[in-house]
C-alpha cells in the first residue's frame, strides 16, 4: 500500500510540473482617475509561451487571445473579409481595414498585424471589466535611426454569448478600457 500512495504521489507532482507554464493569474486592480473616481477591473496575465504556443485544436474565437491570434492570422495574409467578420460592427472594420491597406500598400498592412505575435513583442495582459477585454501590447519596432521604439498598443474585444469579438462599437466599457490602456502609455501603470 505504502508504495501505491508514493507511486500516485509522484505521479501527481509530475503531472504539475509538467502542466503548460503558459497557465494565467488574475488579479482584482482598481485605477484612480481625475475627479476621485476609479475603474474597478482585473488584470490576466499570460507566461510568453502562451502567446508563442500554437493551439493544440483548430483555433476558435472562445478568448480575447485565441480571436487575437485568427485576426493576426487572417490580416497578415491579407485577408480582410474574415478578418472583418470577428468585429461586433464587421462593416465598419471592413471599410477601415480596406482603407489601411490601400493607405499603407499590401506588405506593410501584412507586416503591421504580424508584429503582434513577433518574439520582440509581449502581451502585457488582459485588461477585463465586466464582459469586454483589452490585450494589451508592448510593441518594440525599429525607428529611423534604428532603435527599437516601445509603446503601448491595445486591441478591445467583447464576449458576445461566448464568442469574443473586436470591440468596434463605442461605448463606456470600451472607454474605461481606454482609460487603462492611456495609464499604462503615461507611466501610471507599471506592465
Amino acid at each position: 500500500m505504502p508504495r501505491l500512495v508514493l507511486g500516485k504521489f509522484a505521479l501527481t507532482l509530475f503531472l504539475l510540473l509538467a502542466a503548460p507554464a503558459w497557465a494565467q493569474t488574475e488579479e482584482a486592480r482598481t485605477l484612480a482617475i481625475d475627479g476621485g473616481a476609479s475603474i474597478a477591473y482585473k488584470l490576466r496575465r499570460y507566461a510568453p509561451e502562451a502567446v508563442r504556443a500554437t493551439p493544440a485544436k483548430e483555433l476558435a474565437p472562445k478568448s480575447a487571445l485565441d480571436t487575437a491570434r485568427l485576426l493576426s492570422l487572417h490580416l497578415s495574409a491579407g485577408d480582410i473579409e474574415e478578418a472583418a467578420l470577428l468585429s461586433n460592427a464587421p462593416r465598419r472594420r471592413f471599410e477601415e481595414l480596406v482603407n489601411f491597406k490601400n493607405t499603407y500598400g499590401d506588405e506593410e498592412f501584412k507586416r503591421v498585424f504580424a508584429d503582434y505575435f513577433d518574439p520582440r513583442n509581449s502581451l502585457v495582459g488582459e485588461i477585463v471589466i465586466d464582459k469586454r477585454s483589452l490585450l494589451v501590447w508592448r510593441l518594440n519596432v525599429p525607428s529611423k535611426s534604428g532603435e527599437p521604439k516601445t509603446y503601448f498598443a491595445g486591441q478591445y474585444f467583447v464576449d458576445v454569448d461566448g464568442r469574443f469579438l473586436v470591440d468596434d462599437v463605442p461605448n463606456d466599457g470600451r472607454t474605461q478600457l481606454r482609460w487603462v490602456l492611456e495609464a499604462y502609455r503615461s507611466g501610471k501603470l507599471q506592465p
